[in-house]
């Protein structure tokens, strides 16, 4: 039984890092720039919307990358349900000595 849960267990972390089916790269950075063209956060249907066309993406293929992005931490999960993108240019800003 333990060795089946290990196995389980490792299949899974496996799969976390594997993107959704049919999703290239190139589809990956164009899921990336249009979250940032939008404000970094993906939450209604006027967020979904935009992404949707300049990616060309349907609404289930983004649901897809966004809890992919979610895994690989490269987004965060709202409260709203939504994800907020947290790379490249949504990265948070680092606080310098003069903000402190």
């Amino acid at each position: 039984m333990k060795k089946m849960f290990a196995a389980f267990a490792a299949l899974s972390l496996i799969a976390a890092c594997v993107p959704p089916e049919g999703v290239t790269p190139e589809d990956l950075a164009a899921f990336d720039q249009a979250v940032a063209s939008i404000g970094c956060e993906l939450n209604t249907e006027t967020d979904y919307l935009p992404v949707e066309l300049q990616t060309g993406m349907t609404r289930e293929k983004l649901i897809q990358v966004a809890q992919y992005k979610v895994t690989l931490e490269e987004a965060v999960s709202l409260p709203s349900g939504g994800v907020r993108s947290i790379v490249g240019a949504c990265a948070p800003k680092a606080e310098t000595p003069a903000q402190a």
